[in-house]
C-alpha cells in the first residue's frame, strides 16, 4: 500500500500510547514524529512542516480537567494556523474537547480508540490540512467546489449562495452520490456561522438504540455504559451548523423526538430534565421522495415544513451529460493531489467513454473509480480499461424504450412551449444549447 505524504506529530506523556500509535500510523503516513512533552511542541512545528497534530489534552498526575490541550492548542493555531489538531483523552472530558472543537480543533478520539476510526479521522485531517495550505482569501467556489456548465446545478449553487446568507433552515434532495455533503458543506462555508463547527450526521446509520444519545447526548449513568456527562451532536454543532443527512430514514417514532428538538430550539440529554438552548443551522438531505413519505404517512409533515424553509435538489450526472468529463478531470487533480502525485490525465480516447457510462452513483461512483484507477494505472495516465467502464447494461434508444420515448416527448413539449426558441428550451430541461442541439439530432427533431 502507497503511504500518503503527510507528517504527524503524536503528543502524549505514556511512551506505551506513542509506541501505538506510531505503530499504527507509520503503515499509512510517511513521517511521524511523536514527543512526551507538549513544551517540544513549538520546535518540531518550527522545524518541521507539520500536517496534524495528534494531542493529549492531560500531562500531569492529578490535572484531568483537559486544560492544558485547550492551552497546547491555542499555542498550536497561533504558531501554525494551517497544522489541523486532533485532540485525544483518556478520561472521557468530552465537555472540553467539544470547547476545544469550537476553538479550532479539527475533531477529538477517545483512548482506547479504534484504529479504523483513529485512522479515519487523521485521512480526514490530513486532507483538511491541504485544503489550508491551499486556501487563499479570495478562493472562488470554482476552485473548492466543482459547479459546471449545467443550467440545473447553476442554479443549485445560485440559491445556495442565497440562502447561505440566512440562517433558514435547509433540505437538499437529491439521489445517493450527487454530493449532497458538499453541497451542505458549501453552504455552511459561505455562511456567517463558517468558523464554527459543521457537524454531520449519518441518520441512515443511526439505530434506534442510539438516536437519542447520539443527537441529543446523555447524562452520567443515564444507562449501563454512561461513563460520563456526553453532549450530543447538537450540542457539538453549536453557533455552527449540524447537517442531518439520510432523514428520510428516521422512523416515525423518532422523528416526534427531533420534531420537538427543532420546535422549542432546545435539547435535553437522556437521564436529564434540564432543557438546553441551542443555536445551531439546521441542513438536511434526502435521496428519498419526502413528499411521497408524507403522503404515505411515513414521514411526518409538520417535520418536513420544519426542515424545508427552502427547498435545493442536486441534478444526477445523468441530468449534467455536459459536466461528466469537466467533473472527471476535477476529481482526477483533487485525487492526485490527495495522493501527493501531479501531471495525471485521462486518455484522449477516454471523454466518450465517461459520457456514455450510466453513473448510477452518481459523483460517489465517479470518484471510486478514478481514486482506483489512479492506484492501478501507469505511467500517470488513466485508460478506459483503468476505469472499468466498459461493461454495463446500456439500454436499448429505440422506439419501444421508456427512456427514450419520455425524453423525446419532453423536448417536443419544451420546444413547442418556446416556439423552437433553443436558449428557453435548453435552460428549462438543465441542458446546455450544444447538448439540446444533439438530442434534436438523436430524436429526429430538427422539423418542429
Amino acid at each position: 500500500m502507497r503511504k500518503k505524504l503527510a507528517q504527524i506529530l503524536i503528543v502524549d506523556d505514556q511512551e506505551e500510547i506513542l509506541f501505538s500509535a506510531k505503530m499504527i500510523l507509520k503503515k499509512h503516513f510517511e513521517t511521524i514524529f511523536t514527543t512526551n512533552s507538549p513544551k517540544k511542541i513549538i520546535s518540531i512545528l518550527s522545524e518541521n512542516e507539520i500536517n496534524v497534530v495528534l494531542l493529549d489534552m492531560n500531562y500531569r498526575i492529578g490535572f484531568e480537567d483537559g486544560r492544558e490541550g485547550i492551552h497546547w492548542l491555542k499555542e498550536i493555531k497561533t504558531l501554525s494556523p494551517q497544522t489541523v489538531v486532533i485532540l485525544m483523552t483518556a478520561f472521557g472530558k468530552i465537555d472540553t474537547a467539544v470547547e476545544g472543537i469550537k476553538i479550532g480543533a479539527f475533531d477529538y478520539v477517545l483512548k482506547p480508540w479504534h484504529n479504523d476510526k483513529l485512522l479515519e479521522i487523521i485521512d480526514n485531517a490530513v486532507v483538511e490540512s491541504r485544503k489550508n495550505n491551499k486556501k487563499t482569501p479570495n478562493e472562488t467556489i470554482e476552485k473548492r467546489y466543482f459547479v459546471g456548465t449545467s443550467v440545473k446545478i447553476k442554479q443549485a449553487y445560485s440559491i445556495a449562495e442565497k440562502v447561505a446568507r440566512t440562517d433558514a433552515n435547509v433540505l437538499i434532495l437529491g439521489e445517493n452520490g450527487t454530493g449532497k455533503y458538499v453541497f451542505a458543506d458549501f453552504i455552511h462555508q459561505n455562511s456567517e456561522r463558517k468558523k464554527e463547527p459543521f457537524v454531520h450526521v449519518d441518520l441512515g446509520s443511526l439505530s434506534d438504540s442510539l438516536f437519542e444519545s447520539e443527537l441529543f447526548g446523555y447524562a452520567k449513568g443515564a444507562f449501563t455504559d454512561a461513563k460520563t456527562d456526553t453532549p450530543g451532536r447538537f450540542e457539538m454543532a453549536s453557533e455552527g451548523t449540524i447537517f442531518l443527512d439520510e432523514i428520510g430514514n428516521i422512523p416515525l417514532h423518532l422523528q416526534a423526538k427531533l420534531l420537538h428538538v427543532l420546535q422549542t430550539k432546545t435539547v435535553t440529554r437522556l437521564g436529564e430534565s434540564k432543557a438546553r438552548p441551542l443555536n445551531v443551522r439546521i441542513i438536511a438531505a434526502t435521496n428519498s421522495d419526502i413528499k411521497a413519505e408524507v403522503k404515505n404517512k411515513t414521514f411526518r409533515e409538520d417535520l418536513l415544513y420544519r426542515i424545508n424553509t427552502m427547498e435545493i435538489h442536486l441534478p444526477s450526472l445523468r441530468e449534467r451529460k455536459d459536466d461528466i468529463v469537466p467533473m472527471a478531470d476535477f476529481i482526477l487533480d483533487k485525487i492526485a493531489e490527495k495522493y501527493q502525485q501531479e501531471n495525471w490525465r485521462f486518455e484522449d480516447n477516454v471523454a466518450p467513454y465517461l459520457e456514455k457510462y450510466p453513473w448510477k452513483g452518481n459523483i460517489r461512483e465517479m470518484e471510486n473509480k478514478i481514486e482506483r484507477a489512479l492506484i492501478l494505472a501507469e505511467n500517470n495516465t488513466i485508460s478506459v480499461t483503468d476505469l472499468d467502464i466498459l461493461d454495463f447494461d446500456e439500454p436499448d434508444e429505440t422506439d419501444d424504450n421508456p427512456l427514450f420515448e419520455m425524453e423525446k416527448n419532453a423536448i417536443e413539449k419544451a420546444l413547442f412551449k418556446h416556439n423552437g426558441n433553443i436558449s428557453k428550451t435548453a435552460e428549462e430541461l438543465g441542458l446546455s444549447r450544444a447538448a439540446l442541439y444533439r438530442r434534436i439530432e438523436k430524436y429526429d427533431l430538427k422539423n418542429l
